[in-house]
């Protein structure tokens, strides 16, 4: 088995348990211990205390029946208003425990929290400290969110257990600090680092990989920028590139298209550049500028693959809304990937072969995305078009990039 077909192989494997391995019914817990009282912690975690809203992400609690109510969160939703979840509360003891179910979301569908509790139990602890137990179960397919649970539930302990004590509450996190963002990033070069040699060279492609990286990722932030996102932000996630997130739930199909292409569309602007300059000195040429421009262009072509949780993907399935249209883009999309691996150098039918695997990869990743409580706005004649005619030249221009580069290095 070549490297590149076993690399491949390995990083279609690792997607899948990211995003659809049936990791099936899983509890996250924490435990706080603080020195405060059980009414000042029951009053913080129950949704009728009277500090609920420690921590901002409640604004107002509003009770519909006993042990029922609704809460008026601070996250805005698709409609420009405060997203409301409404619950009901079971197995209740006051001052000691109780277990929340949602029961109507007005962003998203009832789906995504049918399988979900959280439960809470406080008692005393050693002398002067009082222990909150916190546990989320829910169902889950894919890890990625199991481990954003996870650190979530992690972060809210930590910050419950700094107000309890001293009344102080810190919005934001570590995680998203600047400098950790750029120390991830860092920690993403390193580690890419073995793949491209542990030699000087080496190091400077796997920086240059991890800057791709992030310009692609600025694309999708302009994106969300544009499209009336107050806020946008990006996570590095080391081996597996990053994410950009914007700062409201999508409202339109186009949003969601746009969105998703700009990251190789931003980028497509630079591979250009990077080509002409490169035309324009000729023998001067720096030894490396190809090999830059194949990781840009190489990096954002694999972007657009026609995988349910990539770029291409996402864009596909606003463009073509029926199975049918959507298999036979996806399809399109794919011979266009295994011709370009062909002129490369590539066998056809190792190329075959990956097409095939990308394929099956998009079909088991088709089911995992979050449904909105309501339809989105669907596209008009003239966005799609746009947005097709779009799909095709950030398409071509990568493509085209990664055969030229490829040549100019190795023949």
């Amino acid at each position: 088995m070549s490297p590149v077909f076993a690399l491949l192989i390995g990083t279609c494997f690792l997607l899948w348990l990211v995003l659809s391995a049936p990791v099936g019914t899983r509890t996250v817990s924490r435990r706080v211990v603080a020195r405060t009282s059980i009414t000042r912690l029951w009053a913080a975690l129950h949704p009728f205390g009277d500090d609920f809203g420690w921590n901002g992400a409640v604004t107002r609690v509003i009770r519909t029946g006993e042990g029922t109510g609704c809460m008026v969160t601070s996250h805005m939703g698709r409609d420009g208003k405060p997203i409301e979840r409404c619950f009901e509360l079971v197995d209740e003891v006051p001052g000691e425990r109780f277990t929340m179910r949602y029961t109507d979301d007005t962003s998203l569908a009832q789906s995504f929290w049918e399988d979900h509790e959280m439960r809470v139990s406080i008692s005393e602890g050693a002398p002067g400290r009082v222990v909150a137990e916190i546990a989320e179960t829910d169902r889950y397919r894919g890890i990625a969110f199991l481990v954003f649970r996870h650190f979530a539930l992690r972060r809210l302990a930590i910050k419950l257990k700094r107000w309890a004590e001293t009344g102080e509450f810190k919005p934001g996190g570590i995680f998203e600090h600047p400098l950790t963002q750029l120390g991830m990033g860092g920690l993403s070069a390193m580690l890419l680092w073995p793949f491209f040699g542990l030699h000087a060279n080496g190091l400077f492609l796997a920086v240059t990989l991890t800057v791709v990286v992030a310009l692609h990722e600025l694309g999708h932030m302009a994106a969300f920028r544009m499209m009336g996102h107050t806020s946008a932000r990006m996570i590095f996630l080391p081996l597996l590139g990053g994410i950009a997130l914007g700062g409201r739930p999508y409202d339109r199909h186009f949003e969601i298209g746009f969105s998703a292409l700009m990251g190789a569309g931003f980028s497509a602007f630079g591979v250009a550049i990077l080509i002409w300059w490169q035309m324009a000195m000729g023998q001067n040429a720096p030894d490396n500028f190809a090999e830059i421009i194949v990781i840009a262009a190489l990096f954002n072509l694999g972007n657009l693959m026609p995988v349910w949780k990539f770029d291409g993907g996402q864009v596909l399935r606003q463009v073509f809304r029926g199975g049918a249209s959507q298999a036979a883009a996806a399809f399109l999309m794919l011979g266009i990937m295994v011709a370009t691996g062909v002129a490369v150098g590539f066998s056809a039918r190792i190329m075959m072969v990956c097409g095939a695997i990308l394929a099956i990869l998009s079909l088991i990743t088709t089911q995992t995305g979050v449904k909105p409580k309501t339809a989105l706005v669907p596209m008009n004649s003239r966005e799609r078009y746009a947005l097709v005619a779009a799909l095709v030249s950030v398409t071509a221009i990568h493509a085209l990039a990664v055969v030229w580069s490829v040549r100019l290095i190795f023949y």
